[in-house]
Order: C-alpha cells, then structure tokens, then sequence
C-alpha cells in the first residue's frame, strides 16, 4: 500500500472505503471482455473445448479473487467485534435452546475455520459452554461462513445463498441440540473435561474507523493468503469440467432422478479438504453439466463441514464415538438438505 493510499486511510477513512468501493466495481466490470480478450491472444479457438476452458479460468479466477477479497476486507471489519474471547462470552453459561441459536449466527459472522477448532473447543468447555451449544458453533462457522454466502450469492443470486444459510443454520442448530441432549460429556478427552473452568471475560475495546479498516486488511492477508492455491485448484477443476465434460453428463450421476446421487456426493465430499472459495467454482461447473442443486450443494457441505481432516483435528480433544456422533447427525442432516434442494427446485 503506497504512503499515500496509508495516508487517506488514516485521516480520511470514509472517503478510503468510498472510493476503494467504486475502484472495485469498476475493475469488476472489465471482467468479461478481458477474459474474452485474453483468449483470443492465445489464437485458441473461442468455441473449442479448450477455449471454453480457458475463457472459464480467466474469468472465473480475477471473478472468485475480487469477490473474496471484497467480502473477506468487509467481513474483517465487522469481525472486529467478535473476538474468541467475546464469543465465549456470549454463550458462556447459556441453556440449551436459543444458545444454540446465538452459537450457530455466531458461527456464521466469526472468522473461525476448522484449522482453530480445537483451541475454540477448549476455550469453550473451560467457559463452560454446553457441549451442544459449542457443536451448534462448530458446525455453522466453518459451513455457514461469509465466503460461502457471499459466492453463492454473486454465482446464484440471493434465493439460493437464502436458502443454504436456513438449510445451514437448521443442520447447526438441531445437530447441536440432539447432542446436547445425548449428554455426551463422558466422551471427552480426559483431560479436556479436568480442565479448570475459567470465567469467560473479555475488554472491551472499541477501535477507529481506520482500525478497523486496517483489520480488514489483516483479514485479506490472513485468509486470502492462506486459501488462494484452492482457489485457483478449484477453478482449474471447474474449467476442465466446464470445457470437456458433456453437456446433461452429470443429469446421470448427481441428478435429481438418481436417488442415490445425494448420499455418493457426500461419501465423495467428506475425505475431500477445500473450503468454499475452493469449492463453488467445482460447484458452478458441476450445475452447468447438469447436476442437480440439492446434490452438489450436498457435496459442498461435505466437503467443508465434516471433512476428514477436520475429524482428525477434533480427535485430540473427542472421543471417536463422540465423534462419530456428530458426523453421523451432521451427516444425515446434510443428506436431508440435499433431498430437499432436488425436490423444490
């Protein structure tokens, strides 16, 4: 960032966000004739499975990249409220119910993925927040997150991003409380559950206008830098389906016809590991060559939500048959989304 644009951002912040606003949408707008353009410099023939490809790759990648950097410096900023510490707070000493509520909108605005779960897992156990409110957390921050709703929306519109955040928030919040209410307490490690409780505190701090903006930056070096090599393999994946695979092929695998299709996508998405910058664009190439919605946003959610990595993580911290509990109503609660999806839309 030059001394000048640092120099705006500090004494003038409003007018930093308003014009880094239009200088945004005005570069987004110059994506689909400079992926046209950048074809046709390769002497690829537009109308080839080649050039259907590469026309795929160059707008899908400065696309999915400017939609995930605008999202995550916005979502940077507003996550300035909800640190792990105020998070705790929040949900410290609640009852099952609308703290599973609270925990899974929480897991949808707080920046947390499933690399920090066991650290979050142990800090809520030590506040004393219910093992069913922590799951409801678990399973809506890395599933329901603002990347996920925001490419949704820019690739689907808003009924779609709608309906996979209801979807989302119904699968947190009920698999939250079921093992809330199987008491399942005795399943975990150890020496989590001998942990000294501590009181879940938190100071308050109220940053400027240019802190948060500078927290907003933080944010894109953060997850940006850390998810880009996804993104970019998750488009090269897209564009070769997009270029080579038949039209209507998938309408035989993952179609609504094809009841087997839902439960083959998420047996096919949990030993995956991606998230949902990685994983739209599959996602987008997948719709176009005729898979059905509920299938592949089934797949989605099970690649980002009980992906075995994740489960691995988890387990220095759960038992496996605490575990396997939660990937069995976790699962089943994804399978439901994916019949739902096929059958009203």
């Amino acid at each position: 960032m030059s001394a000048m644009v640092m120099r705006l951002q500090q004494r003038n912040p409003k007018l930093f966000l308003i014009l880094s606003a239009i200088t945004w949408w005005a570069i987004y707008q110059t994506l689909i004739p400079l992926s046209k353009r950048l074809v046709s410099v390769t002497h690829v023939v537009q109308t080839s499975h080649l050039g259907g490809a590469l026309e795929f790759f160059f707008y899908e990648t400065p696309k999915v990249l400017m939609l995930l950097t605008g999202i995550v410096f916005v979502m940077g900023m507003i996550n300035s409220y909800f640190t792990p510490e105020r998070t705790r707070s929040l949900l410290a000493g609640r009852k099952l119910g609308f703290a599973n509520v609270m925990a899974a909108g929480l897991g949808v605005v707080t920046p947390f993925c499933s690399c920090s779960a066991v650290p979050l897992f142990i800090g809520f156990v030590q506040a004393g927040v219910p093992l069913g409110v922590t799951f409801s957390f678990l399973v809506a921050a890395p599933m329901i997150n603002e990347i996920a709703l925001t490419m949704l929306f820019g690739l689907f519109g808003w009924k779609i991003a709608l309906l996979y955040m209801g979807m989302g928030l119904s699968i947190a919040i009920i698999s939250g409380l079921i093992i809330g209410h199987l008491k399942m307490e005795a399943y975990l490690e150890d020496w989590v559950r001998n942990m000294p409780k501590m009181a879940a505190r938190y100071r308050e701090e109220v940053p400027t206008l240019s802190g948060r903006i500078e927290a907003g930056f933080q944010s894109i070096r953060e997850i940006v830098g850390r998810v880009w090599p996804y993104i970019m393999a998750g488009i090269a994946v897209g564009a070769a389906i997009h270029g080579y695979v038949p039209e209507n092929f998938m309408a035989g695998i993952m179609g609504k016809q094809v009841w087997w299709s839902v439960p083959l996508a998420v047996a096919i998405g949990v030993p995956m590991y991606s998230n949902a910058a990685g994983i739209i664009p599959i996602v987008q190439a997948l719709l176009a060559k005729g898979a059905a919605l509920g299938t592949v946003l089934a797949f989605m959610m099970s690649v980002i939500a009980l992906s075995f990595p994740e489960m691995v993580i988890l387990r220095k911290v759960l038992k496996m048959r605490l575990i396997a509990t939660f990937v069995g109503v976790v699962a089943v609660g994804i399978l439901l989304v994916g019949y739902v999806f096929n059958w009203i839309l």
